[in-house]
């Protein structure tokens, strides 16, 4: 753990990751606990509507009784499990129980419609899912084995954890997809030491008495499960499970009010809407974000409706929680993302892999407990991720007296309302509509948003196809957030000389709509 009463620079001199020859994350996150604590608070559980504790004892019940129910699945060390649930009790135990057997987890978002499911569940090779019982009669539609709260025994399974170590496979998320089909990047043990720094300084040094942390993200996020749900119960300090399937400012200040949130992490896009509202959100003791930067009017309004300055953080699914702000060690800078977590050797890289002082590639050096292990089952495109020691973000940037700043995407990645979404998929997905001949998506900006998805579609020859019939098609099959908010109509797309839409092209052109009668003739 960090050390409040040091500075940030001893911080770094001075750390050294804890990662012992056997470590595994259910031990970690809940059954060392369970067994020295058993009755202390570990979740304050909404989901349901009512209030409703969970100890840690309780939680470790809960997920003895999942593991039962793999096992007599013929679930094994080695053997992948999804976990297609939202924020509640049931989603924390279904990933200890995989973990304790030294399965692997693999995170679904409940809003992933038949084709984005069977495509991860297809590459994950998920031997059974644990979910709801909509989500059992989905998942089986697909041909695929289904657990429920149902199916779980009285009878734990009181059997020792399998011994793993940090290198062992635990854990399977998905990315964006920007090039080709979404990747899944395959994390080891590990990976919950890997962000429990990052989280401490995120949240001005989470874990001190009378902390509760909660995220209105989705626990199928890294950003969720992974810089909230598990290091929370890793610090002991009490997180709050509550369902939100669209953010809601009274919804949220309820939830608020009713577990006695003092630690936050905000979606920028939450922050928006809290601030269009005009919301006041006293008692706080952190705030945190990320997924896109910040401006200074955002860090200011901040300060005034939380009482507190907004931490910002940066990290992706390949490698997180690698930078952020702490206001209890130093000053944060508008514009920048933050300074290098202890831990972590955050650089910017030119073509060579060489650190540089200019603009360059956001990179951070092999040896970081929360970098994946691999994409799995791609080792050409893991090598690629690489530059040398450097594995290479894909973003583009700056360091400025240690700050990092973020001057743009290398990718053509989408981020909108705290999402990252590859332009990819939904490509695929609008090409096999019988009446498109090809299709290019962008990021367009976006007040609110930071960007709304804007796909620009050449129809097949004789076809008038419907821009609302297209959208329902992307939502029936993505995921809610993937879905088009506006279609463009072309004759057609930039393309180059190999065939490959000219995505820079189009989002120039998204760029430049500016008024109602030149926004998507929809």
């Amino acid at each position: 753990m960090l050390k409040p009463a040091r500075s940030y620079d001893s911080q770094r001199a001075d750390f050294a990751w804890d990662l012992p020859s056997r470590l595994n994350m259910a031990v970690q996150a809940c059954d060392d606990r369970a067994k020295s604590e058993p009755d202390r608070l570990a979740l304050i559980d909404l989901s349901g509507g009512a209030r409703v504790d969970w100890s840690y004892a309780d939680l470790a019940h809960l997920s003895r009784r999942v593991q039962a129910a793999l096992v007599a699945r013929g679930v094994a060390a080695g053997d992948t499990v999804g976990v297609l649930l939202s924020q509640s009790p049931l989603c924390l135990a279904a990933h200890l129980a995989a973990w304790r057997l030294g399965a692997i987890s693999v995170p679904l978002f409940v809003l992933f419609r038949d084709d984005a499911l069977r495509s991860r569940l297809g590459d994950a090779g998920a031997k059974v899912t644990v979910t709801d019982d909509e989500g059992a009669a989905r998942v089986s539609g697909l041909g695929h084995a289904a657990l429920t709260a149902a199916d779980l025994p009285d009878a734990p399974d009181e059997s020792p954890a399998v011994e793993t170590g940090p290198e062992t496979p635990a854990c399977l998320i998905y990315t964006s997809g920007t090039t080709g089909a979404p990747k899944g990047a395959l994390h080891g043990h590990r990976m919950l030491t890997g962000h429990l720094p990052g989280v401490e300084m995120s949240h001005d040094f989470l874990g001190q008495p009378g902390d509760v942390l909660w995220t209105p993200a989705d626990w199928a996020w890294i950003g969720g499960l992974f810089d909230v749900a598990m290091p929370g119960l890793a610090l002991g300090v009490r997180v709050v499970a509550a369902r939100m399937a669209r953010f809601d400012v009274d919804e949220c200040l309820k939830i608020i009010r009713e577990a006695s949130v003092r630690n936050i992490f905000f979606p920028p896009t939450a922050l928006r809407m809290l601030k269009a509202a005009d919301a006041s959100l006293p008692g706080l003791r952190s705030v945190a974000s990320g997924g896109e930067p910040l401006g200074a009017e955002m860090l200011a309004w901040g300060r005034e409706a939380f009482g507190v300055t907004i931490n910002e953080f940066y990290g992706q699914t390949e490698c997180n929680m690698v930078a952020s702000a702490c206001a209890a060690l130093f000053d944060p800078r508008p514009g920048a993302i933050g300074r290098a977590v202890p831990g972590f050797d955050v650089a910017v890289i030119d073509a060579e892999g060489n650190p540089t002082d200019g603009e360059g590639d956001i990179a951070i050096r092999r040896g970081a407990a929360s970098m994946m292990l691999e994409y799995r089952g791609k080792p050409a495109e893991t090598a690629a991720k690489f530059r040398g020691d450097w594995l290479v973000t894909g973003d583009r940037g700056t360091i400025e007296d240690g700050f990092i700043r973020f001057r743009g995407r290398e990718d053509d990645v989408i981020t909108s309302a705290g999402y990252r979404i590859g332009p990819s998929e939904i490509e695929d997905c609008l090409m096999a509509h019988p009446d498109v001949a090809n299709v290019g998506v962008v990021g367009k900006p976006d007040a609110l948003r930071t960007e709304i998805v804007k796909a620009y579609v050449v129809p097949r020859t004789g076809s008038t196809p419907d821009a609302d019939a297209l959208k329902a098609w992307v939502k029936d099959r993505l995921a809610t957030y993937s879905c088009p908010r506006e279609i463009a109509f072309l004759e057609v797309l930039p393309m180059t000389v190999t065939g490959k839409v000219i995505r820079r092209e189009l989002k120039a052109r998204a760029a430049a709509e500016t008024s109602p009668d030149t926004e998507g003739k929809t």
